[in-house]
């Protein structure tokens, strides 16, 4: 390859990863074709296939013969650790959900929430699965970042779906603890005061804006988390 057309190649690999780096081109979205992105950048088909062949080896895009590429879901750093649909998990167990929106307001950033700043939407919604509390979450939605969330009743959606499907994500960051039920969170998930629960704590921007932060509380003998590790790159 010469060259020009390893500059090329890395013009086309740089403008496509800062379509999907910056949230432009969602999780899933399909990629153009080798021969569209030829009749694009004027180039050949072995310029093009180096530039995607790339941008697959970072994980932004995925490669299916016959299909085609989609961008691919975003990784938390180097842990195969996905944000879960909880909405879509229970119903593919087969079992019956809905959120219960226990309280929804509009609110200020406190100065301790120094990731979120401007004005929140700031909700607490039970998940249920069947007859049974499955998560009790407390979540806050930078107005700033998803405008339209602020006239949502969730009623259809958790929130959390909701953001999933509408509003790609660059970057997130988990934190997992345990701890011990207070009255009030024992008596939303019906358990004993002091039951172990996980706690799973979680933020996510998109291109450096934050856009959301939820803390999630599940039943210590109720939830499997399980995470794939990769060595680092």
């Amino acid at each position: 390859m010469s060259g020009a057309e390893g500059t090329l190649s890395q013009r086309i690999r740089g403008e496509i990863e800062d379509l999907i780096r910056s949230g432009a081109w969602a999780p899933g979205r399909k990629v153009p074709s080798e021969l569209e992105l030829m009749g694009q950048f004027g180039c050949s088909r072995m310029t093009v296939n180096k530039a995607m062949s790339a941008l697959a080896d970072e994980g932004l895009i995925v490669r299916r013969r016959r299909a085609g590429s989609f961008v691919a879901r975003p990784r938390v750093h180097s842990a195969v650790l996905d944000i879960p649909d909880i909405q879509a998990e229970i119903v593919a167990r087969g079992e019956a959900y809905r959120f219960d929106l226990l309280d929804r307001r509009r609110r200020e950033a406190r100065a301790e929430e120094a990731a979120l700043a401007g004005d929140l939407l700031a909700l607490r919604g039970l998940h249920v699965a069947g007859d049974r509390p499955f998560a009790l979450e407390d979540r806050l939605i930078s107005l700033a970042a998803v405008p339209e969330a602020a006239g949502l009743d969730f009623a259809d959606e958790s929130p959390g779906a909701w953001l999933l499907h509408h509003v790609p994500w660059t970057e997130a960051e988990n934190r997992i603890s345990a701890v011990g039920a207070s009255g009030e969170e024992a008596r939303l998930l019906a358990l004993d005061e002091g039951a172990a629960l996980l706690a799973v704590e979680r933020r996510t921007w998109r291109a450096g804006e934050p856009v959301t932060w939820v803390r999630q509380l599940f039943p210590g003998e109720a939830y499997d988390l399980v995470a794939r590790f990769g060595p680092a790159r």
